[in-house]
């Protein structure tokens, strides 16, 4: 497994697990980030990351990108 942080431009990626405290969880979860589910990464810049999660693109800074494992 590796941090989201390290996924490439355009490669689709499974989350398989995500780190954190409770609130951290709760909330990525209630954006579309939950273990199993399928995500692609369609920008990064400096750790900083635009990914597609269901039909929404959300927008995650390095901090919470390295929470999310692939």
């Amino acid at each position: 497994m590796m941090p989201l942080t390290m996924a490439k431009t355009g490669e689709t990626v499974t989350i398989g697990r995500i780190t954190g405290k409770d609130e951290v969880r709760q909330h990525l979860a209630e954006l579309g980030f939950v273990v199993g589910s399928d995500i692609t990464v369609v920008n990064e810049m400096g750790g900083n990351v635009i990914v597609q999660v269901k039909d929404s693109r959300v927008a995650l800074d390095k901090t919470m990108a390295t929470r999310i494992m692939v």
